[in-house]
This record gives C-alpha cells, structure tokens and sequence, in this order.
C-alpha cells in the first residue's frame, strides 16, 4: 500500500508540473510539485519513505529539466525528505503551523542546497531569486497544507495511519 501511495504521489505531481513547466513567477516556478510530494510522503510515512521519495522525484525533475542530467535536484529533495521526515518523527507536525514551516522551511532549504551546488559547480548561476524562492515557499506551504488535510479527511485516513505506526503523529501521549 505504501508503494502504490508514493507511486501515485509521485506520478500526480510529474503530471501536474509538467503542465506547469514554462510558468514563472519571479524568476521562479510557481510550485514545486515534487518538493511537496516529498514533504508530504516524509511527514506521513517517515525518513526512510521521504528519502526514497526524494530521491525518485528529484531525478525525474533533473530529467524535465532537459540538458545533462547533473542530479543536484535528486540530491536536493532526497535531502529534504530525510530530513522532514526525521522532524517528523521528533516533533508534532499535527497543526497547520508546523506543517507551514515544515513546508515552507523545506523549500527554502532546498533552493539553498540546489543553487548551492549548481553555483559551486560553476553549472549555472542564480543572482538572487530569493524572492522567488520565498513566493513559491508561500505557495508550496499552502498548497502542501490543502492537501494534507484534504486527505486527512477521507474515510478511514487516520485509522490507517495508526495502523501504519508512521511517523505522522496527530497527538503525543505521555503514558
């Protein structure tokens, strides 16, 4: 089930960007479908799920990108599906703060590692998009947050949630 819930993920947002491909809002994309596939699937299915994730959605962005495939964007998102998924094992990441942040810090860490590399590489060089950056940090937490709870709200989610024992933790007890 697991593996179907990344595929189908992953596969939705291939499709969804690729629609949104040549769109540009302050130097940048708009979303970054892949990056919230990778925070969401971390969140809910913990380090290990968000890293593979990560890993399959940032090559198939380095292959959209066209030219020679480099993977920095593999390296990036499989970064950042560690790491969120590792936060979301050690904190509550129930409310719409933490998931703001979790997907809004996401994205900005992800730019700093992808042009990062791609500027100490001497591939290409960015200036300062930051406000780009920060623009698709506020799209990408709110459209990351939408779904997050729209999913929550299908039948039977938080029940198989906890039959799964993710990382994904809508309460903390203290027993």
């Amino acid at each position: 089930m697991k593996t179907l819930q990344v595929v189908l993920a992953l596969g939705l947002a291939f499709t969804l960007q690729t629609q949104l491909r040549g769109v540009l809002v302050l130097g940048t994309a708009p979303l970054d479908l892949f990056l919230i596939a990778v925070v969401y699937l971390a969140l809910t299915m913990g380090p290990t799920v968000g890293l593979l994730a990560g890993m399959c959605a940032g090559l198939a962005q380095d292959a959209l990108s066209g030219g020679m495939i480099y993977g920095i964007g593999g390296l990036a998102n499989t970064v950042i599906g560690y790491i969120v998924g590792q936060a979301g094992l050690q904190f509550i990441v129930a409310g719409a703060l933490p998931r703001f942040l979790a997907f809004f810090g996401s994205t900005v860490i992800h730019a700093v590692i992808f042009m990062g590399l791609y500027e100490l590489l001497g591939v290409a060089h960015f200036g300062f998009p930051w406000g780009g950056v920060l623009g698709q940090g506020l799209a990408n937490a709110v459209v990351g947050i939408v779904v997050l709870q729209a999913l929550e709200l299908l039948p039977g989610a938080a029940e198989r949630r906890k039959d799964r024992g993710s990382g994904f933790r809508a309460s903390r007890r203290l027993d």
